[in-house]
């Protein structure tokens, strides 16, 4: 007895060595609930069974810290691991299972039935014999379960039906777990039949969708799995199925019209999930007609319902997406014993399997995003926009072949006074949420303008996390339709309508804030065309401040500059664009540093609340704030300064060194328009007998200067203005001819103009005439590309009546000395 004792246990043990080695799924998981049986004694096994049902599972980590499987309740149960058995006296399973052959070993895994049925059907000697054989055998309750017709053909008929009904359950050869691998096939013992192998991750393993519910249990002549169903042939494909089910006919005329219907008579191992005619039914008749249309759409709609991969029920133990054919996914789970699709209920048939994959007969129609209407892709969340859309007749003017993008505020951005508004107001602010061009979120960059159909140019703000357009920021959820794409906003989106300047100068909130910003020459900063981001202390920041002690800061321009400059910074920064929680560091106008973050939706700057945010500029955007910002690490050096930034600001400490000076801040840093003319005049004498000057050439000569060194960033050309008319020069009558052109020269730098206009005689107007010729010339080569630019003092005595020529020899003489070169500096000139 010892010596057969050792015999078997070693057998086992080589077999749990090879099964070890193949780290299959199934027996990774056995070897997990053998862990967690480990307190029970040696080769005990941890099972879960849901409640109400026998269905027992060696489970998965997450369904076994859920305690449920498929939504529900399951309790724990402790049994002897396969292959073992229990002692009398004895804790745990410390024995092994005797060893016998396939129909012996039926008797020992409880498979009584299929046992007896082997008895009925003459099969018992052939598998008492000599061989190698897999035998998966249904279980008592399997047989139960099976259809009574069915039952009782097999055993009306038990030499040819039910013999040939269990060689469909056998193979020839011995096929450990370890060896079924997913997706593979295996040829029965009857009349060459397929067997549909499947291998899950969560460990469970099926044939033809009967799930293996006790594995590897070894016999003299081969190995025993126990399945939780009978077996039946399977010959059709999933094409020849719905070409001969009634119930699928809808189904069959939209995969024929989508060219799909082929794709599901080729070898493969496909999931449909396919709709019966009263889920087609129930569909909206306008969208299905649209849909069956569209072959694009009607072929999106048909490859929604196919996996490539094969998923039988028995195997979704829990939630788990799937991309199907479309390229989009569903989410797959089960409730109890029912099939979920997106959470939903649907299934009315499972497992009906064919050659090249298994269907499930549901009653909807799943519509893909991709074959959906842009205005149809908004979910729950954005159903106050859709509706607002319906109602107010925009929705109409969305044609299914056009190309949109929706910018889909949620629900409760629209509040109750929003929803209360003239519906013509309302509904230019909706019109402000539909682009007129599709733009997915990977195609959205910083500093992008996307126009509405109602004319409004949008700005796009790309930052780390967050992806804005004007005021609101994307949250989830984004979708891709037939005619456009979908994104979801936090708030209602407010296009900017003044500058920054504009914004100040009508609120009175920030009446002083905006009267030192005027006093410093700040003024066209944020009047001009930019980016900033500005941070406005109401009045209430100012209180304390006194008419002297406004008057000290305005006479300390450079003072008055660093503190004001200190709120600017370069670039449009939205509160609700940062990363909560964590902190931003912004480098200021002044070249300090600005420390922000949100937290619970309030934006933090240098610690201090902003009191309202993101109110949106055509160039920048506002956050208000109530206290006076200051950079901490600034010294002060005059002790009336100290003194006042003192009374307004208490919540850092001032550094004072004495003598100490605020830098200057060239006003350099932005960008300025200027209006460049050229007067080209154009004479043509037409009568040589009068000779004396009785008018002078109108209009004002006007120079606009660019120093040397700054860039020209855009040209804008306007359409030449021509003016003719006749004067009388040197007692001669000419048609004089102006052709005015005009140019936008962006630069960077202040504007210095000068202008001069000149009156009198002959003498006057014709120097006036070479003037205009000679140096208007001169200052647009240069801004084409000359290399020499005059410097302020030069054009100041050229209109203060220097001679051209002798101004010309002064001017370049200095160039053309020995050494020098044209363009470089020479020792003691100017740059």
């Amino acid at each position: 007895m010892k010596i057969f004792f050792l015999f078997t246990f070693s057998i086992f043990l080589l077999s749990a060595f090879e099964q070890a080695a193949a780290s299959a799924h199934y027996d990774k998981i056995l070897t997990h609930s053998r862990i967690r049986a480990r307190d029970q004694g040696p080769n005990v096994c941890a099972l879960q069974q849901v409640m109400g049902t026998k269905k027992k599972y060696f489970s998965t980590c997450r369904n076994w810290y859920q305690g449920a499987i498929c939504g529900k309740k399951a309790t724990v149960l402790y049994e002897c691991c396969p292959g073992y058995m229990k002692m009398d006296g004895m804790r745990g399973c410390p024995a092994v299972a005797p060893i016998d052959h396939v129909y012996g070993t039926l008797g020992i895994v409880g498979a009584t039935s299929t046992q007896q049925y082997s008895d009925m059907s003459k099969l018992r000697e052939e598998i008492e014999g000599r061989g190698s054989f897999t035998f998966f055998a249904p279980s008592n309750e399997a047989w139960e379960q099976l259809s009574s017709e069915i039952h009782r053909n097999l055993v009306d008929n038990v030499n040819i039906e039910l013999y040939n009904a269990l060689h469909h359950h056998m193979v020839n050869k011995r096929v450990l777990t370890k060896d079924l691998k997913n997706g593979m096939t295996l040829v029965s013992m009857y009349n060459d039949q397929k067997l549909l192998i499947n291998h899950y991750p969560n460990g469970v393993v099926t044939v033809n969708c009967a799930r293996v519910i006790h594995g590897n249990q070894i016999a003299t002549n081969g190995v025993v799995h126990v399945i939780d169903r009978v077996l039946t042939a399977i010959g059709n494909t999933i094409q020849d199925f719905i070409e001969v089910e009634d119930d699928l006919s809808s189904l069959r005329a939209a995969a024929i019209t989508s060219d799909v219907l082929d794709i599901l008579g080729r070898p493969g191992h496909y999931t449909l999930f396919a709709p019966t005619n009263e889920a087609f039914e129930r569909l909206p008749r306008g969208v299905l007609e649209r849909i069956m249309g569209d072959k694009v759409a009607s072929e999106a709609l048909v490859k929604f319902h196919i996996l490539n991969t094969l998923q039988c029920s028995e195997a979704i133990t829990g939630g788990a997406v799937y991309e199907t054919l479309e390229g989009n996914t569903v989410e797959i789970g089960c409730d109890g014993e029912s099939l979920t699709v997106n959470g939903v209920k649907m299934v009315k048939r499972k497992d009906i399997v064919t050659s090249n994959g298994v269907i499930h007969l549901i009653d909807e129609v799943l519509i893909p995003d991709s074959a959906k209407q842009v205005i149809e892709l908004g979910g729950a969340q954005q159903s106050t926009f859709r509706e607002l859309v319906a109602q107010l007749g925009l929705a109409s003017s969305l044609r299914p072949e056009g190309q949109y993008t929706l910018l889909a505020p949620l629900n409760g951005a629209f509040s109750d006074d929003t929803l209360r508004m003239d519906q013509r107001l309302l509904k230019t602010i909706l019109q402000n949420h539909i682009i007129k061009v599709k733009v997915g979120l990977n195609e959205l960059y910083n500093g992008q303008e996307l126009e509405t159909i109602g004319g409004k140019l949008l700005r796009v703000f790309v930052y780390r996390t967050a992806v804005c357009i004007e005021n609101s920021c994307m949250v989830r959820g984004s979708k891709e339709g037939r005619n456009g794409f979908i994104h979801i906003f936090r708030q209602i989106i407010n296009p900017a309508e003044k500058t920054l300047h504009e914004m100040l100068r009508n609120d009175k909130r920030f009446s002083v804030f905006l009267s030192l910003v005027k006093a410093a020459d700040l003024d066209d900063v944020l009047s001009q065309p930019g980016e900033w981001t500005l941070f406005v202390p109401t009045n209430d920041a100012f209180k304390g401040l006194t008419d002297d002690d406004k008057d000290i800061l305005i006479r300390d321009k450079n003072a008055l500059r660093n503190i004001l400059l200190y709120h600017l910074t370069q670039g449009v920064f939205i509160g609700s664009g940062f990363e909560p929680g964590v902190t931003n560091i912004l480098k200021t106008i002044q070249g300090g540093k600005l420390y922000l973050k949100t937290v619970n939706d309030t934006l933090l700057v240098n610690e201090l609340k902003s009191r309202e945010s993101d109110l949106m500029a055509t160039n920048g955007v506002i956050h208000v704030i109530d206290k006076l910002l200051y950079p901490a690490d600034l010294p002060v050096g005059n002790d009336q300064l100290l003194t006042i930034l003192k009374k307004l600001i208490k919540y850092i400490q001032i550094k004072f060194v004495r003598d100490s000076t605020f830098k200057e801040i060239p006003l350099t840093f932005y960008k300025i328009n200027i209006i460049e003319s050229n007067v080209q005049p154009i004479i043509r004498k037409e009568d040589p007998s009068i000779t004396q000057l009785t008018k002078l050439i109108e209009g004002e000569p006007e120079f606009k200067i660019v120093r040397e060194g700054e860039t020209i960033t855009k040209v804008i050309h306007g359409e030449p203005i021509i003016k003719t008319y006749t004067k009388i020069i040197d007692g001669r009558p000419v048609e004089v001819t102006e052709k005015k052109v005009t140019e936008e020269r962006i630069i960077q730098g202040p504007e210095i103009k000068y202008t001069r206009i000149t009156a009198g005689g002959s003498d006057n107007e014709e120097k006036l005439k070479k003037l205009l010729e000679e140096e208007v010339t001169k200052v647009t080569k240069f801004i084409e590309g000359d290399g020499h630019l005059l410097e302020d003092e030069e054009i100041k005595r050229l209109l203060q009546g220097a001679h051209p020529e002798e101004e010309h020899k002064r001017l370049y003489g200095k160039y053309n000395q020995p050494g020098g070169h044209k363009g470089e500096q020479q020792e003691g000139g100017q740059d």
